[in-house]
């Protein structure tokens, strides 16, 4: 990574890269790197885990090799997807969070693009729970082991469907 140039800790595309493989190894294919900026995610998901993952980002500038979308994100489209991260995604951060209403996702928070409302790091990420908890979405908040403040996120599970009711049964 030292040939290229990024703002913050540039150690965080790696954490966040061996965490997916730690925690979803095998579970997920398709990884959608939201507002991912050059790839750098991406491109360590696919080289060092083998996993199909993809910029989604209006930006196009991405390193070489990485595969990418020159577009915004679109949350009605998450289904396509395995895994939805977003790594400090700025003004897709809403989206996101909407994507994890359908699929697991990932999201570390950088700044304010939730609210017009002014709110620290501690107060964006709790309204993100929140919105999570009213919508049912199963989440924990994990802090990431690279340099902080912008290392708090949350990992998340879609909500799960009703269990299916047997027909024909009399209730006790």
């Amino acid at each position: 990574m030292g040939r290229h140039r990024f703002h913050g800790d540039a150690t965080r595309f790696q954490v966040i890269a061996d965490f997916v493989a730690e925690r979803y190894w095998r579970e997920v294919r398709y990884v959608a790197d939201v507002a991912g900026g050059q790839g750098m995610l991406a491109r360590i998901l696919a080289k060092q885990y083998r996993y199909e993952a993809e910029v989604i980002d209006p930006r196009a500038w991405v390193l070489r090799g990485v595969r990418h979308q020159a577009s915004a994100f679109d949350p009605a489209f998450a289904t396509y997807y395995d895994l939805i991260i977003g790594l400090h995604p700025d003004g897709a951060l809403r989206e996101v969070a909407q994507a994890a209403l359908l699929r697991p996702a990932i999201v570390v928070p950088c700044c304010n693009f939730w609210s017009e409302t002014k709110l620290g790091q501690a107060e964006l990420i709790d309204q993100i729970e929140q919105y999570y908890a009213l919508h049912g979405v199963q989440y924990e908040r994990v802090e990431f082991p690279f340099k902080g403040p912008k290392n708090i996120g949350l990992v998340s599970a879609p909500p799960q469907p009703p269990a299916a009711g047997r027909t024909g049964e009399a209730n006790p």
